[in-house]
């Protein structure tokens, strides 16, 4: 390996965008647009989009992303949303990009992670908090990284001050699943080589959600374990890094647009965090931006041994407990115009879908009181809540959006085919009058509950974010092995058993053991 191991430590390759001199703060909306003006290679379509910020497919939820980063300089949010860095730079941060010390600073945490959340209603899973979840561990677990701490501190310091934007991409594309992941090196992200500017990769990782609007790619692996050391990399790759290409999938947003009006897709429009798969080509990736090189147990021991389980396991049920919050609500909303909110069926259904989200709730609030010492001076959550999480939100989430359905029934394409029907005055008079909700609510109030409810469940979109919950924690059979590995780890399989013996031990054939 051709290495220049005087050059790792020092200067930094850290992508920063500085608009005044000498401050590193928090993006503001528009410098976080205008941040994603920068020759990135994104294609949809077979087109190769020259802005992102204004192309139909992206531009709209980009806005609402610059919205949660304005939402960090603005009074009241801001006092919910900041902390003081604890980088020595003297700004500020969200709190969740930086380590917690104690369960205090967990609940600070959780209560923006809800505040960003409750801005877009649950339904972004990719906001930029959701990295934090791995970034804060970079400063609190540097070591963990062996000659590549320096590198994790950089990262960690660029990634607090600047609150950046970084999606992950950590498994294999699902092709030549028949081989073992080694041998499929024309497709799979490896090392082609290194010279003393960094690594050469090539390969593919998916999937890469919401990539075409952030910063930067986290690259690293994650399931069948990796055997050959060109193949055991992790690393940081801003995204118009030369050579890497992000192949995005349709979007909702820009169909939404052809179709519509965000009247008729008030979901679709603004919140469709694109799916990608991301490529690398001979992409060189600088010393400084490496994390993990040539370690095959460090690789394959990240996800568990990093800390970023227990730590996207809270963003995830946070975040996710406001979505059922929103759904149970939307629900609430459409029964009272269907008439139907005095059936016992629809009630128990309601009841059930705000038991789940209480359920989220009640998981994130385990893993915050129960914390406990993790690295140094740092907490972490407890990997047994995270893991039941990563098990009952996938099962919550298909519940939900089955009881919607089955309780809202035709109610959801019992609507007309667009905004513009209501601008016609002839038709106009027969939507007020066959439209109509219970309740006193009229036509327009009726289908707008009901677009948006449909948006939510039914639509395109809505498909996609139920295979986003049950596929977001993982591979459904590895989470709850996992569970069951956890216990037998921590001691707490040993203690279930023994609970058992003790029951077995006051009785015998001969009845009660005195």
């Amino acid at each position: 390996m051709t290495t220049n191991d005087d050059d790792r430590g020092d200067e930094a390759a850290v992508t920063t965008y500085e608009s005044t001199p000498g401050a590193v703060r928090p993006f503001t909306g528009a410098e976080y647009l205008d941040s994603l003006v920068d020759g990135r290679e994104v294609v949809i379509h077979g087109e190769r989009v020259k802005d992102v910020t204004t192309h139909p497919a992206f531009a709209a939820n980009a806005r609402v992303i610059a919205g949660l980063y304005d939402a960090l300089w603005e009074e009241p949010s801001r006092s919910d949303l900041t902390v003081p860095t604890d980088t020595g730079n003297g700004g500020f941060t969200h709190p969740f990009f930086r380590p917690p010390r104690s369960k205090e600073d967990l609940e600070t945490a959780r209560t923006a992670i809800e505040a960003w959340q409750r801005r877009c209603y649950g339904w972004l899973g990719r906001t930029p908090d959701y990295k934090a979840s791995f970034l804060a561990t970079l400063g609190a677990n540097a070591d963990f990284y062996g000659e590549y701490a320096p590198n994790a501190r950089r990262w960690f310091t660029a990634a607090q001050e600047r609150v950046l934007h970084v999606n992950h991409a950590l498994v294999h594309p699902p092709v030549d699943r028949h081989l073992p992941p080694d041998e499929v090196r024309d497709v799979y992200v490896h090392a082609e080589g290194d010279n003393d500017a960094g690594v050469i990769v090539s390969g593919a990782k998916v999937v890469a959600t919401g990539s075409a609007l952030t910063h930067h790619n986290f690259i690293a692996h994650h399931g069948m374990p990796v055997q050959r050391p060109e193949f055991a990399l992790a690393f940081m790759a801003p995204v118009d890094t030369p050579g890497c290409t992000i192949l995005c999938r349709t979007s909702y947003a820009q169909s939404a647009a052809a179709n519509g009006s965000p009247f008729d897709y008030p979901l679709s429009s603004r919140m469709d965090e694109n799916d990608t798969i991301i490529v690398f080509d001979k992409a060189l990736i600088p010393w400084e931006n490496i994390l993990v090189y040539r370690d095959v147990e460090m690789a394959n021991g990240f996800f568990h041994r990093s800390g970023f389980l227990p730590r996207f396991a809270l963003h995830g049920a946070t975040r996710l407990a406001v979505k059922l919050e929103f759904i149970a609500g939307l629900m609430l909303r459409a029964i009272e115009v269907n008439g139907t909110g005095d059936f016992r069926r629809t009630q128990a259904a309601v009841g059930e879908v705000m038991t789940w989200r209480h359920t989220m709730r009640a998981l994130s609030d385990a893993m915050i009181h129960s914390a406990g010492p993790w690295t140094g001076p740092y907490v972490q959550p407890p990997a047994e809540y995270a893991l039941a999480y990563r098990v009952l939100g996938p099962i919550a989430y298909a519940q939900v959006r089955s009881l919607v359905l089955s309780t809202v029934g035709s109610g959801l394409i019992y609507l007309n085919s667009g905004v513009e029907d209501f601008a016609a005055p002839e038709v106009r008079a027969l939507l007020d009058r066959y439209l109509r909700g219970s309740g006193g609510h009229d036509a327009v109030g009726r289908v707008k509950v009901m677009k948006l409810l449909w948006d939510a469940v039914g639509t395109e979109f809505g498909g996609r974010h139920e295979l986003y919950e049950r596929s977001y924690a993982g591979n459904e059979e590895d989470t709850r092995i996992q569970v069951a590995r956890g216990a037998a780890g921590s001691g707490l399989a040993d203690r279930m058993l023994a609970l058992v013996d003790d029951c077995m031990a006051s009785y015998d054939l001969d009845g009660w053991v005195e």
